[in-house]
């Protein structure tokens, strides 16, 4: 009896799961790429001189990374598209922010830095669910 349950439980979930995981993709990727994004490719030349370097690589480098991880990434996370590598530079991104160039924010300060990095490294842990582009169709 139990294993009927289980099973039943289990098929019962799946959907839950799949649109919880599509739900943390897409609202993730868009406040990443909206809030942080889209400001750094439409006044490319003023962020230019406000990025930090914290890692010596120059700024137009700094700004391109951050661009990549906070634009392109997005994109493909969105779409669920090579997810899981997707994050990667996105949790890059946001631990040299949050651990090398604001060292000096509380949590408090530094909360949506925080929150991406719980939303995108459980996306990076989970994969993308089902209801991705990027899914392994399974015969």
């Amino acid at each position: 009896m139990s294993n009927l349950m289980s099973h039943s439980n289990q098929g019962w979930q799946a959907p839950r799961i799949d649109a919880g995981l599509f739900f943390l993709r897409v609202a993730g990727a868009f406040m990443l790429f909206y809030v942080h994004g889209l400001p750094k490719i439409l006044n490319y030349t003023a962020e230019l001189t406000l990025i930090e370097d914290p890692l010596g690589l120059g700024r137009q480098f700094s700004l391109l990374m951050a661009i990549f991880a906070e634009v392109i990434c997005p994109l493909f996370i969105a779409a669920g598209v090579l997810t899981r590598l997707a994050c990667l530079p996105v949790i890059a991104v946001l631990l040299v922010s949050m651990l090398i160039v604001h060292t000096q924010w509380s949590i408090a300060e530094g909360q949506f830095g925080w929150l991406l990095m719980i939303i995108f490294g459980t996306i990076a842990l989970c994969g993308p669910g089902n209801w991705s582009l990027g899914r392994r169709q399974v015969n």
